[in-house]
């Protein structure tokens, strides 16, 4: 018994060729809930191979609650960061049987948004988020009820699980470690000036020199997109003047 490629093989037509019931032929997928006679399951199973039927995903997901997917909502996926933690992400998903399906919102917030909705509908199990300007669209995702943690730094009152970074602290670090190595004359090469976390580097870069009664030279924030081209462009826009020393 074959089937076109234009019709689904439905369990229906597995049944009629297992000789059985529907209600067997589930039970044979499933697993359970009732057991199936060792004879019968394996002329279901051959059956299945015949006919080439495929589970229906999305009706089993129905059925369970559960879709065995997740969500990755990303600012910009070029960033190597960026790249590199979607990497790791789904290969922990991978590795427990689920799989994670990436929204790229190339650094634009309604495109966000829009990412956001697709994977509601798609009733994802779970979202990973992390905002592209720090004003993420939380509400809407507290709605539908779907779990959610933040790879960013968000409003306490928001009332959401969250993995974080404090940006501030680590340029201040990195900027006194610098200090401390006998380093005066010190720039910064930074991201976008509009984004918050970038905002945040260079807080903590001013604090750092503060302390030390340092001088904040502006001319020294070396403004540029997150993308290795952009840090080669204002890496060369650096050495045009006078640099600063670190």
């Amino acid at each position: 018994m074959t089937q076109s490629h234009s019709q689904r093989v439905t369990r229906s037509d597995v049944a009629k060729e297992a000789g059985t019931s529907v209600a067997v032929v589930s039970y044979v997928i499933n697993n359970g809930p009732r057991p199936v006679a060792e004879a019968t399951r394996q002329r279901v199973l051959q059956a299945i191979k015949k006919t080439g039927y495929r589970p229906n995903g999305i009706a089993r997901a129905l059925a369970s609650g559960s879709t065995q997917t997740y969500g990755l909502i990303a600012p910009d996926i070029s960033n190597p960061f960026i790249a590199s933690m979607a990497h790791a992400l789904q290969r922990e998903a991978f590795s427990d049987g689920k799989v994670l399906l990436l929204g790229d919102a190339g650094d634009n917030s309604g495109r966000e948004r829009e990412l956001i909705n697709n994977m509601l509908h798609r009733q994802v199990d779970g979202l990973i988020y992390t905002s592209v300007d720090r004003h993420p669209y939380i509400e809407l995702i507290q709605e539908s009820g779907t779990p959610c943690v933040m790879l960013d730094r968000v409003d306490p009152g928001l009332n959401v699980s969250v993995i974080q970074v404090d940006e501030q602290l680590a340029a201040w670090q990195v900027t006194k470690h610098l200090i401390d190595h006998g380093y005066c004359d010190i720039g910064i090469i930074c991201g976008p000036r509009e984004m918050l976390n970038t905002q945040d580097r260079i807080r903590g870069w001013q604090l750092a020199l503060e302390e030390s009664s340092l001088i904040i030279n502006p001319s020294w924030i070396f403004s540029t997109n997150y993308t290795r081209a952009g840090g080669y462009e204002a890496t060369k826009r650096m050495l045009q003047g006078k640099p600063p020393r670190a």
